[in-house]
């Protein structure tokens, strides 16, 4: 079967990202898929999943994501979430909302995390979740990393009261790491005991599909991949005329009018200029509305330069 294209997969509980790759390819039988940012085990929601040749795009889409979670206070595990050993259980039946609302402010913006120790990031080689489940502690720099959106859906209090939040950020932010250090500034302790990915490189959870939807719609002749073009927009485009579509597969470098092209803005994270400077990717397409790939604007002594990045 030749499949190009994209599918907005939605996660189950208890498969990591690279399990639901394998099960993608055993449905569909397809070798070249791939997916665009790994979720835990325990996180469900938006997996972007990259089909066929469209596997070589899954650097172009874009970073900012969004998620909807549960903070638990009094509890500090190992892991950050609910799955690690409980380092520290102390009920906090006094923290009120108030004081919380005043602390999230500090988790807006531009901030500095430390990743979890049970974190897929790299150091020697060696990722973390690794070596802490060896018993090795490694000190890990902060990382900085951008949260566009912090909004409260619900509270509920109690001895372990627990925080609903809708959060929108970039790329590399550690929803756990959110939950252990509003804990620690509260004096409380916090950990994460739910999460759901709800948006993730221009996919929404609301136009998702679980394994069974997807077997479904195969069975029935409906599935359709996502086209490059739904995910790609905050590239910008070029068309070529059918000269220029020939020189584009010969892998010739082409001239283009000095115009930038700018792509679309992100919900999630609006660009304060969206026309960025050269050297930068751009959507090719011909006058049939036929995606040709992935070019690199630069330029020249003499005009700007498109040159083939990715041909399809």
């Amino acid at each position: 079967m030749t499949i190009d294209g994209f599918l907005n997969l939605n996660k189950p509980a208890g498969m990591t990202s690279h399990d639901c790759v394998g099960r993608v390819r055993r449905i569909l039988q397809l070798k070249r898929v791939g997916h665009g940012g790994t979720l835990d085990p325990t996180v469900t929601g938006v997996l972007p999943i990259a089909l066929g040749r469209s596997t070589r795009l899954l650097q172009f889409l874009q970073h900012n994501k969004a998620y909807q979670g549960t903070i638990r206070f009094g509890l500090t595990t190992a892991t950050d979430d609910l799955e690690g050993e409980i380092i520290h259980s102390q009920p906090v039946p006094e923290l009120s909302l108030e004081k919380v609302q005043a602390a999230l402010p500090k988790f807006i913006g531009k901030i500095e995390q430390f990743p979890p120790s049970f974190s897929a990031v790299q150091v020697g080689g060696k990722r973390l979740y690794e070596l802490a489940r060896k018993g090795e502690t490694v000190e890990v720099a902060a990382r900085k990393v951008e949260v566009f959106r912090l909004e409260i859906l619900d509270w509920r209090s109690g001895d372990f009261p627990e925080l609903d939040l809708s959060i929108a950020c970039g790329a590399g932010t550690y929803i756990r790491a959110i939950a252990r250090d509003l804990g620690a500034l509260l004096n409380t302790g916090g950990t994460l005991a739910g999460l759901t990915r709800t948006a993730s490189s221009g996919f929404s959870i609301d136009q998702s599909l679980s394994f069974e939807e997807l077997e479904l719609q195969l069975q029935e002749n409906r599935f359709s991949p996502i086209l490059p073009s739904a995910v790609l927009g905050h590239l910008g485009a070029i068309v070529l005329s059918p000269e220029y579509t020939k020189r584009w597969f010969q892998g010739q470098r082409l001239p283009i009018p000095e115009t930038p092209v700018a792509g679309e803005e992100s919900s999630n994270n609006p660009p304060d200029n969206p026309i960025p400077e050269p050297p930068y990717p751009l959507q090719v397409y011909d006058r049939d509305g036929n995606f040709l790939g992935i070019g690199q604007v630069a330029n020249s002594e003499t005009n700007t330069i498109l040159s083939p990045q990715i041909v399809f």
